[in-house]
């Protein structure tokens, strides 16, 4: 599932194609909007919220979710799609540009008075651009509800810190020498999590070349993610790995460095 950083760069790649413009063609391929029609309507801006996409067209706001597999592509009128047209749920025209959401993991459509009803249960999103203390005060009180909650499990829940992913989830958890699986209860500050979380996705918001390492050179972004049998980078201790989740469908791929997290 992408990472918030990925889906801000898509809201931001569709608010820069077609904010301002008017639909000249809609198409929802999934059957409860097959009938609507858009055509006519401006497109007022895409933003993120999470990892959440929320496109304001006229009174609406089309609500999509990536989840594993899906993405927004963007074509200029008589080009290639690069992915089969089966796959595409939502096609938005303008004049100049030609937006397709392929496997799309949710597509839905609210009015746009309605958004809290689609994205209210979201945490505070750590790539608001209005991120300040008390969104960050809000992040660790949520989290600190449950302190039973292993640390990885409780920062890839959306419901108390929207837009971090597997990926940060695991590098958060070594650079701040925790143990994937200690609970959160166990960790001495929250908020310092937090903010760290908030700085290295910030750091990366612009650029498809995701680093929690500082070093962009291929095979050196990460500390642990997706390293295991490796050595650490820090100590030279192999790096293990597992399964984490809050039941057996969110089980995810933690990596850890025995030495370097307890």
């Amino acid at each position: 599932m992408p990472e918030g950083d990925t889906v801000y760069r898509t809201a931001r790649h569709l608010d820069q194609a077609l904010a301002g413009s008017e639909l000249t063609r809609s198409d929802f391929r999934v059957p409860q909007y097959a009938e609507l029609n858009l055509v006519g309507q401006t497109v007022e801006g895409v933003a993120s919220v999470g990892k959440h996409l929320l496109a304001r067209v006229g009174e609406v706001s089309i609500h999509t979710h990536l989840k594993m597999e899906g993405s927004w592509h963007l074509y200029r009128h008589g080009s290639a799609w690069k992915r089969p047209a089966y796959t595409a749920r939502i096609v938005l025209e303008t004049a100049d540009w030609v937006a397709v959401g392929f496997d799309m993991g949710t597509v839905e459509v609210v009015a746009r008075s309605d958004e809290e009803s689609v994205v209210g249960h979201l945490g505070p999103d750590v790539l608001d651009p209005n991120w300040n203390d008390e969104l960050a005060a809000e992040a660790v009180f949520r989290l600190s509800t449950r302190p039973e909650r292993e640390a990885h499990v409780a920062l890839l829940d959306q419901r108390n810190l929207a837009g971090l992913g597997n990926v940060y989830a695991n590098e958060l958890c070594f650079l701040r020498g925790i143990l994937p699986s200690r609970p959160l209860g166990e960790i001495p500050d929250v908020a310092a999590l937090v903010a760290l979380g908030h700085r290295v996705i910030l750091a990366n918001r612009d650029r498809t070349e995701r680093s929690t390492t500082g070093d962009l050179r291929t095979g050196r972004q990460s500390w642990v993610y997706r390293r295991d049998g490796q050595p650490c980078r820090r100590c030279g201790t192999r790096i293990l790995s597992g399964q984490l989740g809050r039941d057996a469908l969110s089980l995810r791929d933690v990596y850890w460095c025995p030495r370097c997290q307890s």
